[in-house]
């Protein structure tokens, strides 16, 4: 809380000191967007009209990031800030609020009906924030973007609506080609096991059973009872592998496979998944549309 309340401080003489929202003048319109995923989005449709920075690189986990100064610094001097919301970034929801009141600030999630986002029965208002693991849903969230983008930026409209449209045309043949590819896996191996329940997006779309030994959220705990409800179900749906994934530490699943050798047989890890974070830059898994299609391929391999 304290680090919050300095946050929120610091914010507020960053933003008395910084011009008023900033489009970027030559350098086009300044986009602040949390997670790579947004920020990949953002550049695709915004193109050569934007200067996008992401706070989040890879293998960074959303839940549990902090804003730091330097952070603070680039988001006072956007002209438009983006985050995912639905508490993924909960540890700077302070700072989006206090952003709000004199930049553009959007929750990309923000476009997409409630009646369609993963919620519990016992938190009816919370809902899951992996939205991108369905691309049908991250399109909705793709065109929020597109709608911000030409909010702040009026004057190159045209470019971000022809960009639009040939990304969304992009996400519909990716929705496509991820059928394809986990078409031939029988109901009784679409079972799809990781550390933190970051795929349920994935799995109401495509058509698997998701566990994950966490929650939602990074910042849940597990405990003896979490590793053994995935033990039980590992031995008895005979699932062929669990995954790892690169934004989240080894340790869940390592206690998970500590359990299923006291029963006489070795876990295998497919894998890894990229769940709340893209690849390395230059690599295919460092574009949203390559994160997805690795993650498909690899449950694909691992399950078959």
């Amino acid at each position: 809380m304290r680090l919050i309340l300095a946050c929120i401080s610091t914010l507020a003489v960053l933003a008395a000191c910084a011009p008023a929202t900033d489009t970027g003048g030559d350098a086009g319109l300044r986009v602040v967007a949390t997670t790579g995923m947004i920020a990949d989005v953002a550049r695709q449709i915004g193109g050569e009209a934007c200067e996008v920075t992401a706070l989040m690189g890879p293998g960074v986990d959303p839940h549990l990031y902090r804003a730091t100064q330097r952070d603070l610094r680039a988001l006072s001097n956007a002209g438009l800030i983006l985050y995912n919301g639905l508490k993924l970034e909960g540890r700077m929801e302070d700072i989006f609020e206090r952003m709000a009141g004199r930049t553009l600030t959007v929750a990309v999630t923000d476009g997409i009906p409630r009646d369609e986002l993963r919620s519990s029965p016992e938190y009816p208002e919370h809902y899951d924030p992996h939205v991108w693991m369905s691309v049908p849903l991250w399109r909705m969230a793709a065109a929020r973007i597109h709608e911000a983008l030409v909010t702040a930026d009026p004057e190159n409209a045209a470019q971000y609506d022809a960009n639009a449209a040939a990304y969304l045309a992009e996400l519909d043949e990716l929705d496509a080609e991820i059928r394809a590819t986990l078409e031939s896996l029988p109901e009784s191996k679409r079972v799809v096991i990781t550390a933190h329940d970051a795929f349920g997006y994935f799995g109401d779309a495509y058509g698997f059973e998701v566990v994950g030994l966490q929650g939602i959220s990074t910042d849940a705990e597990f405990g003896l009872r979490d590793i053994e409800r995935l033990v039980g179900i590992v031995l008895e749906r005979d699932v062929a592998a669990v995954f790892l994934e690169t934004s989240v530490s080894r340790r869940s699943l390592e206690a998970l496979a500590e359990g299923i050798r006291a029963h006489n047989r070795e876990l295998r890890l497919g894998g890894p998944l990229y769940s709340d974070a893209l690849g390395e830059a230059g690599t295919p898994e460092g574009t949203y549309i390559g994160m997805i299609r690795h993650n498909a391929h690899t449950i694909a391999e691992a399950l078959e």
